[in-house]
């Protein structure tokens, strides 16, 4: 099977950039690679202070909705996350792509302290 990607563009609400950064890096990102999802990113757009783009992949299709429902259907986002973070979010868009060049298996680690 071959892996998928999604590729995910968010736009914070003036001002928020940064702070909605580092909660993914430091409190949302650990938990999705504890699940099994490889994350790639923040990527801060440089035409727009409050955008920016981040890849998650799942190692197939019938893998992502699984892990999905892990992740926003558990504690941490159910009972933190979601009430915090969403203000911070002015809109979103993610994009489904086909991991056809093998990257899931050449994937980079991102350590936590690599910010």
């Amino acid at each position: 099977m071959t892996a998928v990607i999604e590729v995910r563009t968010y736009r914070t609400t003036p001002g928020n950039r940064e702070t909605l950064i580092e909660a993914m890096l430091t409190r949302s990102f650990p938990v999705l690679r504890e699940i099994g999802m490889k994350l790639l990113g923040p990527f801060p757009s440089r035409d727009d202070e409050d955008t920016f783009v981040w890849l998650r992949a799942f190692p197939d299709e019938a893998s992502r909705s699984p892990m999905k429902d892990a992740f926003y259907g558990g504690e941490l986002w159910l009972e933190e996350l979601e009430e915090e973070l969403m203000p911070l979010i002015a809109g979103y868009e993610s994009v489904l792509v086909g991991d056809y060049i093998g990257l899931w298996e050449v994937w980079p680690e991102t350590p936590a302290d690599r910010r």
